[in-house]
């Protein structure tokens, strides 16, 4: 089930929304606008992105699933639950260390 009409964007359950590939990483952008980009991620265990920076705020939230993830020098565990706001140009990753669905939100007028 997807978004519902406008003047909002619903979907009732995120995590329901994510797909899990069986190897590899799925990304589906749900919302975008000129000051935002939401994108679900579901990530095969054992799947990675890399360490790397973006050009404005950006916030993670782990949906399903445990993760390692890193902010600039510091790497934490990461379940379901986790929520993160990071500063522009923060050096992070992520890896899924078993199957996850993750939601990453961009603030692209945040500068």
């Amino acid at each position: 089930m997807g978004p519902m009409a406008s003047p909002y964007t619903l979907y009732p359950d995120l995590a329901a929304e994510a797909e899990i590939p069986v190897n590899g990483i799925l990304s589906r952008t749900l919302y975008q606008d000129e000051h935002a980009k939401v994108i679900l991620f579901g990530f095969a265990a054992g799947q990675e992105l890399s360490a790397h920076t973006a050009p404005f705020k950006a916030a993670i939230h782990i949906l399903e699933g445990s993760a390692t993830v890193t902010l600039g020098s510091r790497t934490m565990d990461a379940a379901a639950g986790m929520w993160v706001m990071m500063e522009p140009k923060l050096e992070h990753g992520i890896k899924a260390l078993t199957p996850v669905k993750a939601l990453l939100t961009m603030l692209k007028q945040a500068q």
